[in-house]
């Protein structure tokens, strides 16, 4: 399974009910509450993530196997854990970044 679930923005501007992902010092919002399903990525200065993921926009799916979307793909962010039984990882794909992401329930994605 492969469904769209959100765009993602970066951004430098702070929106409301941004959220802090600690292991990549960033703040998102939570795209649910966008008309448009978009997510908007404020990254700290001294944020580990760099290159594409921190400067383009991307395309989130929602899948069943992470691992198996990883094969043969040019990894630019290798499956963490932003919060529990919530993992992403991120691709490059013919010039596009795409993140996919794995969970069981909307509760568990980590805005709130």
């Amino acid at each position: 399974m492969k469904t769209f679930h959100h765009i993602g923005l970066p951004t430098d501007e702070s929106h409301p009910g941004e959220y802090f992902v600690e292991d990549t010092k960033v703040w998102v919002t939570d795209p649910r509450k966008h008309p448009y399903k978009v997510e908007y990525l404020r990254f700290e200065p001294d944020s580990p993530v760099t290159g594409p993921v921190r400067n383009l926009p991307h395309v989130a799916y929602r899948v069943d196997d992470i691992q198996a979307e990883l094969l043969g793909e040019q990894v630019l962010i290798e499956p963490f854990e932003p919060s529990p039984n919530f993992t992403v990882a991120f691709i490059l794909k013919d010039g596009a970044v795409i993140e996919f992401m794995k969970f069981e329930n909307e509760s568990d994605l980590p805005w709130r």
